[in-house]
C-alpha cells in the first residue's frame, strides 16, 4: 500500500449541516478514501486516501454531482522570454500538466498565463517553478505593482534586444559590404576578402548576440518540442560551422567558400524583427493603460469633521468624499448634498452631460462639470466600475478565441515538418550536385522561412486591440471567443421595456370630451386625484402636469383598486380614473367613445377612462416611448443581413404598435411573453440552426442572457443583466449593438488577413527556399517582417470608429 496523502478542498452551497453529513458520506464510500471530515461552517472537505487508488479530481467530481460547487482560484502570469507561439504552447501543456491545475491558456501576444486551479493542492510559486524550469521568466499579473512590473520588464526586454541588434549590425556591416563586392565586383580593401577576419566577425554575433536561441532551443529539445528559435539556430549554425570548417579545414574538404555574412545578417535581422515585435506588442495593450489613467490620483474626503487629501487606494466605504468642479470623481458612491452634471464619456461614449442629485449615483473617473457635491463611497478599489471595466478587458485580452486554437495546432506540427522538409533539401541537392556549398545554403533557407511566429502573433494581436477599442467605445467584450461569435449572429432579440423604449411611462395625451373642461383644467383634475397613487403610469401623469407647472390640490378622498384605476374626491369632485372594466362596474357608460380609446391603444398607448362626477369626462394617455436612436439602431442591423426580433410582455396589440415605429415586422414580434418564458424562446431560435444575440437590461432577462449565444446587457440595466452577459454596452443605445457587431466583424476580418499572411507566406517560402531561388538572407528579412507586418495589422484596427455614420 502506498503512502497516504491527505487534501483539503474548500465546498460552496452548503446549507445546513445535512449537507456535510451528505457529501463526507458520499466522499468516503470512493474506493480509495481513507478518511473524509466535511466541515460546515469552515465550508471544507479534508480527504485522506490512497493517491494508488484515487486522484483529488474524482472528490470534485462527486462533490459536484452532489449538485454543491468547489470554488477555483484564478491566476494571472505575466510571462517574460517566450519567443513563439510554440514557447505558448509548452507552457500552456506543462500548466495543464500539474496536479491541481483545472485549465490554463496562455496567450503568446500578450505574453499571459491565465490559470484555474485549486489551491489546497498547488500553488501560485509551484507554477513558477515550472515554468522557469522550461526558460521562461513569469511574475503574477494580480500583484500590486505588477503592472509596473511587466513595463519594466518589457522595457528591459526592448533595451536588451536593441543593445544586441546595434552590437551585431555594426558587426554585420563589413561582411555585407563583402557580400555585395563578390556579387558586383567591387574594389574592396583585401582585409574584407580575409576568411579569418570574417571569423572574428561573425563569431561574438552567433554567439553572443545569437546565444539567446541557442538557450531556448535547449529548453525546448529537453522538453520534446521545437519552436522558431530551433529552426533558427539549426539554420544559422549550419551556415556558420560550415563557414569554420572551410576557414580552417578547407583543403581537407575541397571547398573554400564562406558564408558567414549569411548566419550573422539572419541574426541582425531577426533580432530587428524581435525588437520591432517588442515595441508593437507594448502598443497594443494601451487600451488597459488608457483606461486606468482615467483614474483620479487623490480624494478629497471629511474625516473627524475636516477635509484631507488622501491617496485614492486609501478610501473606504462609507467616507464621505467632496468634489469641486472640474474634479474627477475618484470612487463610486452615492450623492448626499448638493447636485452637478458630470461628464460621463470615459465608461459610456455619451458626450451630454448627466445632471446629478442627491440620492444619484456617481461612477468614479467620470469627471464633474460645474457643482460642488459630498458623495457617500459604496465602492472602492477593485470594487469600482472602472476596476470591472479593466478586468473585465483584461481577461478579454488573454483569453484564448477559437480561431486562435487553430493556429496553435498548425505551429505544433509546423516545425517537425520544416525540419524534415530542410533534410529533405539538403539531401536532394546533395545527390544531384554533389555540392555540399549549395545544399548545405538551401537548406538553411528553408530552415528560415519557415519559422511560424507570425502565426502565433495572428489572432491574440487582433483580439487584444480589439476589445481594448471596444472598450474606449463603451462596449465591454468579456472574452475573445464572444468576440468572434458576435460576427456571426443572424438572429438578435431584443427586450422591449428599457431596451428599445425607454422604460419609463410617460404622458402623451389628454382628451376633455365635454365643454366645461379646457386640456389644462382636465390635466391638472386628475393629477391632483392620482397625486398619491405609485402606480408608474400615476407618476407619469403627475410629472406631466408638474411639466407644465399646473397647481395640484391635495385630494380630500383617496382609494387605489389595484390593476384597475382609482377612485378620489377632488374639491368636491367624485373623480373615477381607469379601465373600462372599472367604468363598466361603477355603470358609467362610454360607449360613443369606443374607437377614440382603439386609436390610442393601437399607437401603443394606455388609454385611461376618467369620470367626473358620474359621467365620462375625458381619456388621458400613457406610453412608455421609445428611445430615440432605436428604429435607426435596428434599420441598421437589419442592413447587416440579421433578424431582428422582440420579446414582450406586452399585450399584442401593443406590441405590434411598438414594433411598427421602430421597423420590426409583425412575424417578429413575441408579445404576452412572461419572464420566465424569455429563455424558452431564445432556447426556441436556437434549435432552428441559428446564432442567437439576445439584449436585455433586466433582473428578469439575465436567464435568457445566459442561454443566448451572445448576451448583450445594457449598460443602463441592472448588475445582474451584466453579469450573465458577455458584452455589455455601457450606454442605454441600441446602436451599441451596431457597433459590436461590426467591431467584431472588423477584428476578425484582421485575425483572418493575419493568419493568411502568415501561413500563405510561409507555404510559399518553403518550396521557393527548397529550388534554390532564395537566399537565406533575403528568408531571414522576410520572416523577420512577417511578424511585424502581422502586429502592424492588428494596430491599425485603433483607427476603426465603430459608431462611424451614427
Amino acid at each position: 500500500m502506498g503512502d497516504m496523502k491527505q487534501t483539503s478542498l474548500k465546498i460552496n452551497g452548503m446549507t445546513c449541516a445535512s449537507c456535510a453529513l451528505k457529501i463526507e458520506k458520499n466522499l468516503k464510500k470512493i474506493p480509495g478514501v481513507v478518511e473524509a471530515n466535511v466541515n460546515f461552517a469552515v465550508e471544507k472537505a479534508t480527504i485522506t486516501y490512497n493517491p494508488d487508488e484515487v486522484q483529488p479530481a474524482q472528490f470534485e467530481e462527486k462533490i459536484e454531482k452532489l449538485g454543491y460547487t468547489v470554488p477555483k482560484s484564478r491566476a494571472k502570469l505575466k510571462l517574460v522570454g517566450m519567443t513563439c507561439a510554440n514557447c505558448a504552447q509548452k507552457i500552456e501543456k506543462k500548466l495543464n500538466s500539474l496536479n491541481g491545475v483545472y485549465s490554463a491558456t496562455v496567450n503568446f501576444g500578450m505574453e499571459l498565463a491565465m490559470v484555474e486551479y485549486n489551491e489546497n493542492l498547488i500553488s501560485i510559486g509551484e507554477m513558477k517553478q515550472a515554468i522557469e524550469k522550461l526558460g521562461y521568466e513569469s511574475f503574477s499579473a494580480d500583484e500590486e505593482g505588477s503592472a509596473d512590473a511587466e513595463r519594466e520588464a518589457r522595457e528591459k526586454e526592448i533595451a536588451r534586444q536593441k543593445r544586441l541588434f546595434v552590437f551585431s549590425a555594426a558587426l554585420s556591416v563589413p561582411l555585407v559590404l563583402y557580400m555585395f563586392a563578390e556579387i558586383f565586383t567591387w574594389n574592396l580593401p583585401a582585409i574584407f576578402f580575409n576568411k579569418y577576419f570574417q571569423f572574428a566577425l561573425a563569431t561574438p554575433i552567433q554567439f553572443y548576440a545569437g546565444w539567446q536561441f541557442y538557450v531556448d532551443s535547449y529548453h525546448n529539445l529537453r522538453n520534446k518540442s521545437a519552436n522558431m528559435s530551433v529552426l533558427i539556430a539549426m539554420g544559422t549554425s549550419a551556415a556558420y560551422i560550415y563557414s569554420v570548417i572551410a576557414t580552417f579545414w578547407g583543403d581537407l574538404i575541397g571547398e573554400t567558400a564562406v558564408y558567414y555574412e549569411t548566419s550573422a545578417v539572419i541574426i541582425t535581422l531577426i533580432i530587428l524583427g524581435k525588437l520591432l515585435e517588442a515595441v508593437a506588442k507594448g502598443r497594443t495593450s494601451e487600451a488597459i493603460k488608457k483606461l486606468m489613467g482615467l483614474q483620479a490620483k487623490t480624494a478629497r474626503v471629511i474625516r473627524n469633521g475636516e477635509e484631507k487629501d488622501i491617496p485614492i487606494e486609501d478610501v473606504i466605504v462609507d467616507d464621505i468624499i467632496v468634489v469641486r468642479p472640474g474634479e474627477k470623481v475618484p470612487v463610486d458612491g452615492i450623492i448626499v448634498e448638493g447636485s452637478s452634471s458630470l461628464d460621463e464619456s470615459m465608461l459610456t461614449g455619451e458626450s451630454i452631460p448627466v445632471e446629478k442629485k442627491t440620492g444619484d449615483e456617481v461612477i468614479g473617473a467620470t469627471l464633474n462639470k460645474y457643482g460642488t457635491f459630498k458623495f457617500r463611497a459604496t465602492k472602492v478599489g477593485k470594487d469600482t466600475a472602472l476596476a470591472q471595466i479593466v478586468k473585465i478587458v483584461e481577461d478579454a485580452q488573454g483569453s484564448k478565441a477559437p480561431i486562435q486554437r487553430m493556429a496553435d495546432k498548425i505551429s505544433s506540427v509546423f516545425v517537425p515538418t520544416v525540419v524534415l522538409i530542410a533534410l529533405l533539401t539538403f539531401t536532394i541537392w546533395y545527390v544531384l550536385t554533389r555540392d555540399l556549398t549549395l545544399a548545405l545554403l538551401f537548406a538553411t533557407a528553408v530552415l528560415v522561412i519557415a519559422c511560424p511566429c507570425a502565426l502565433g502573433l495572428a489572432t491574440p494581436t487582433a483580439v487584444m486591440v480589439g476589445t481594448g477599442k471596444g472598450a474606449e467605445s463603451g462596449i465591454l467584450i468579456k472574452g475573445g471567443e464572444h468576440l468572434e461569435s458576435a460576427y456571426k449572429t443572424d438572429v438578435i432579440v431584443l427586450d422591449k421595456t428599457g431596451t428599445i423604449t425607454k422604460g419609463k411611462p410617460e404622458l402623451t395625451d389628454v382628451i376633455p370630451l365635454s365643454k366645461e373642461w379646457t386640456e389644462e383644467k382636465f390635466l391638472q383634475i386628475v393629477s391632483s386625484a392620482e397625486k398619491n397613487s405609485e402606480h408608474p403610469l400615476a407618476e407619469a401623469i403627475v410629472a406631466g402636469a408638474k411639466a407644465k407647472n399646473l397647481q395640484l390640490a391635495d385630494p380630500e378622498s383617496f382609494h387605489a383598486i389595484p390593476g384597475h384605476g382609482i377612485e378620489a374626491t377632488v374639491d368636491g369632485n367624485r373623480m373615477v380614473v381607469g379601465t373600462r372594466k372599472l367604468l363598466r362596474e361603477k355603470n358609467i357608460d362610454f360607449s360613443g367613445h369606443e374607437k377614440e380609446i382603439e386609436a390610442l391603444e393601437e399607437n401603443g398607448k394606455t388609454a385611461m377612462l376618467v369620470a367626473i362626477n358620474h359621467r365620462l369626462a375625458g381619456l388621458i394617455a400613457v406610453a412608455d416611448t421609445v428611445k430615440d436612436t432605436s428604429a435607426e439602431a435596428i434599420k441598421a442591423l437589419q442592413k447587416m443581413g440579421i433578424r431582428v426580433m422582440m420579446i414582450t410582455g406586452d399585450n399584442v396589440r401593443t406590441a405590434h404598435a411598438i414594433a411598427r415605429q421602430v421597423g420590426i415586422k409583425p412575424e417578429n414580434v413575441l408579445a404576452e411573453v412572461l419572464p420566465e418564458e424569455k429563455a424558452s424562446n431564445v432556447e426556441k431560435l436556437k434549435k432552428e440552426e441559428r446564432i442567437v444575440a439576445m439584449v436585455g437590461d433586466g433582473i428578469n432577462d439575465a436567464p435568457a442572457l445566459a442561454t443566448a449565444d451572445i448576451g448583450i446587457a445594457i449598460g443602463t440595466g441592472t448588475d445582474v443583466a451584466m453579469e450573465a452577459a458577455d458584452i455589455t454596452l455601457m450606454r442605454g443605445d441600441l446602436r451599441g449593438i451596431v457597433a459590436a457587431i461590426r467591431l467584431s466583424r472588423q477584428t476578425m476580418r484582421k485575425a483572418k488577413q493575419n493568419l493568411f499572411w502568415a501561413l500563405i507566406y510561409n507555404t510559399l517560402g518553403i518550396p521557393v527556399a527548397a529550388l534554390g531561388f532564395l537566399s537565406p538572407i533575403i528568408a531571414g528579412a522576410a520572416m523577420a517582417f512577417s511578424s511585424v507586418s502581422v502586429v502592424t495589422n492588428s494596430t491599425l484596427l485603433k483607427r476603426f470608429n465603430p459608431m462611424k455614420g451614427f
